[in-house]
């Protein structure tokens, strides 16, 4: 308080101080609009960024996480504080001295990301939060990573980021990046191969496993030097190519699997027959196939990570926010975040005076109603605030008012410092100032000479939001601080929100009261009903939030398993003993599934060989040997000469480059197979759907069969790790 009462001249109110200690308690603190909730949060945040942990401060856009923390900097850096801030593909530090070349950034110093996520408080919005999460656990080494631990966050308008972008996930998605024409040359080396001699084929498992013979003509087709391997380390990726390529030619077949119509690979439904366009197969299946029958290979868009905000934020170990207007969602804060919502009362008691919506018959009448509103406002010396809920109808209002010769500024949430500017000289007597919804929240309306005593500013609404809460904070924009003022809402029959619910019986009354277009009705029926509707698509909208964070619920465990097991990778994990136990578990994979049961299953020694000569191609072993044990001594043999493979491939490296050599492979082999999981669980996301007419609840659908594609997932990652790092070369 006495840092920022002398670096700034603002001294924190005592309601200021209340609504800081809700934030330390990790709660939502509500406070009007006008209370200073930027100068509030500077309490909690000095006292939590203490601890050294770093605290994040989350706002609306890049506009305000800068100018709050060249603002607001001040205070910290007189407690001794760093602070920074992150921008869309920039970084700041609060420096004092620094001058720069440009006026807007003075007192910000340019800086890396890890630098500014190093300082005591980190300013961002939430799109730089998430996005920097998920490119962590991205990153090949740990030099790369930016975050530290999420320890504590404070949300800025944490209703409009918790709860109205919490249906779009976050999503970093890429090309696949495949070269296409890898795919035609695989296509051309595989149809020369022969089934049985240069490779084995499972029918029931649809796959496909080279033999020697195979591997040796694979690499004479594609003309490797004497003494290289496809398996080297730089041709591991061509592998995967070379895979998909045999799985193509061998295990699908046209007309039955899939059919080429225009051009294009067509998948068919196995079991009902039917034709799926648009849908593909993963993995550079699909390009495979194209590639076989010659078509055109299209490139496949990827989802490499992805989370909602809804995840992102539970992580942090205290999470806090503030707004003008949460009492409304209060069951969802507390439901999805447990965050209870604390009411902080105003500093100065409110005087502001809010009308009953006004009613008319059609938009034409109320349109002019609102010029008319205007007009006289203006007439009186008074600030008018319009808020619309859309560009169109600011437009619209906007042409009308030229007409009529009234001079007034546009604002649409396109230029956000712009916006600042503007939002700040709207209280100037006698302006206009037409804005939509989120338009220049953040800046305040001060009231210029002379309004005060005219009655202050007036806002008006020209319809009614789909959320009670937009409408608040509209309202809100008017009577700060004890400050006069009004607020006045105009309504018609044509409006969307009256469209969708229910005005029927509105419209038959208004004709029963014979109605003129533009003679409105005020009538508390008609405003709860309104209301009524309001309730009703918010409850809509909570619902479809809700669905799409128990989706991402499931998603989250996998991610929580994944992410970590990254992380420890890049931090330099040994792991030698991990690949060891995926080679042991391999073997005894390789052996129970050939090895019959003595009575209807037969077992296949031949089978054992040839899979077991595909992970371990230096064995010497015979297929005699196979043949002479019983299941356990078996195992016990074939890992007892896994272990002298393994030991050939280590001397080749050196045992210290060794484990970075199966950390590399680890990390390459998860990344590739976590993306291609991301694009199943989606295509299951996209399917459960129609379990709901089979009378299932796609919800334990998703989850059940999310499970076992997670199970796959770690199977996978297994298989491809063992397979790769016997075949390693330096």
């Amino acid at each position: 308080r006495e840092a920022s009462k002398r670096v700034l001249g603002m001294r924190h109110f005592d309601v200021q101080l209340m609504g800081g200690i809700v934030l330390h308690q990790g709660r939502i603190a509500e406070m009007r609009t006008g209370e200073g909730k930027t100068l509030t949060a500077t309490l909690p945040v000095a006292l939590n960024a203490l601890t050294g942990g770093g605290v994040h401060v989350v706002t609306v856009n890049d506009y305000l996480a800068k100018r709050d923390t060249q603002w607001m900097g001040q205070v910290y850096d007189a407690l001794g504080l760093s602070v920074a801030c992150i921008q869309h593909e920039s970084a700041f530090l609060y420096d004092r001295d620094w001058t720069g070349d440009d006026e807007r950034l003075v007192r910000l110093r340019p800086v890396t990301r890890a630098e500014a996520y190093a300082a005591d408080i980190t300013y961002g919005t939430n799109n730089e939060f998430g996005f920097d999460y998920l490119r962590d656990n991205m990153v090949p080494t740990a030099d790369r990573m930016v975050q530290r631990e999420l320890v504590y966050a404070i949300v800025d308008e944490v209703d409009n980021i918790l709860i109205d972008e919490a249906r779009t996930p976050l999503i970093i998605s890429g090309q696949a990046e495949q070269a296409t024409d890898r795919y035609y040359q695989f296509a051309q080396i595989v149809k020369q191969l022969k089934d049985k001699r240069d490779f084995e084929v499972d029918h029931k498992h649809r796959t496909v496993a080279l033999t020697e013979e195979g591997i040796d003509r694979v690499e004479q087709l594609m003309q490797l030097p004497p003494g290289e391997s496809i398996y080297d380390e730089r041709y591991i990726e061509l592998t995967h190519y070379l895979e998909q390529a045999l799985k193509a030619q061998v295990t699908f077949t046209r007309d039955k699997d899939y059919i080429v119509r225009d051009g294009e690979v067509i998948i068919v439904d196995e079991f009902t027959g039917r034709m799926m366009e648009g849908r593909r197969y993963s993995e550079g299946l699909h390009q495979a196939i194209e590639a076989k029958e010659g078509v055109r290979v299209r490139r496949q868009n990827v989802t490499l990570a992805t989370i909602t905000f809804q995840n992102y934020f539970r992580m942090y170990e205290k999470l806090a926010g503030m707004t003008g207007t949460a009492k409304t969602e209060a069951e969802e804060f507390r439901r999805i975040y447990s965050l209870d919502v604390v009411s902080i009362p105003t500093n100065m008691p409110m005087i502001r005076a809010d009308h009953g919506d006004l009613v008319f018959k059609n938009e034409r009448g109320k349109f002019n109603a609102v010029i008319g509103d205007i007009k006289e406002k203006r007439d009186q010396g008074r600030p008018v605030l319009v808020g619309t809920t859309s560009i169109e109808t600011s437009e619209r209002l906007s042409e009308e008012l030229k007409r009529q010769g009234i001079p007034h500024q546009v604002l649409n949430a396109k230029q956000h410092e712009r916006e600042a500017a503007i939002v700040a000289e709207a209280g100037e007597a006698r302006a206009v100032t037409i804005a939509t919804n989120m338009a220049g929240r953040g800046t305040d309306i001060k009231l210029g000479p002379g309004v005060r005593e005219a009655g202050g500013l007036h806002i008006i609404g020209t319809e009614r939001h789909e959320a009670r809460r937009i409408d608040n904070q509209l309202r809100g924009r008017a009577g700060r601080q004890g400050d006069p003022g009004s607020s006045q809402f105009y309504v018609s029959l044509e409006d969307d929100l009256m469209k969708r619910f229910g005005s029927d019986r509105i419209s038959k009354m208004m004709e029963r009261l014979g109605m003129e277009e533009d003679v409105p009705i005020e009538h508390s029926v008609i405003t709860k009903s309104i209301e009524n509707a309001q309730v009703k698509v918010e409850g809509h909208n909570f619902d479809l939030r809700k669905h799409v964070v128990q989706y991402d619920d499931i998603m989250n465990m996998h991610r929580e398993v994944v992410y970590a097991d990254r992380k420890r990778l890049v931090q330099g994990e040994d792991i030698q003993e991990r690949v060891w136990d995926m080679v042991e578990r391999e073997i005894e994979k390789i052996v129970d599934a050939n090895m019959g049961d003595g009575k209807d299953l037969e077992r296949y020694d031949d089978r054992i060989f040839e899979t077991y000569k595909g992970l371990v191609p230096m064995t010497e072993v015979t297929q005699d040997d196979i043949a002479s044990f019983e299941r356990n001594d078996l195992v016990d043999f074939l890992i007892e000469d896994a272990e002298s493979g393994y030991d050939q491939v280590e001397e080749r490296f050196g045992p210290e480059i060794m484990r970075r050599v199966e950390r590399h492979v680890m990390l390459t082999v998860i990344d590739k197979l976590w993306v291609a999981h991301l694009t199943e669980m989606d295509e299951l996301r996209e399917g459960v759907g129609l379990q709901a007419y089979a009378q299932k609840d796609p919800l334990v659908v998703y989850k059940t069969q999310g499970y076992d594609f997670f199970q796959q997932l770690l199977a996978n990652i297994q298989h491809d790790v063992v397979h790769t790092i016997f075949r390693v070369q330096p």
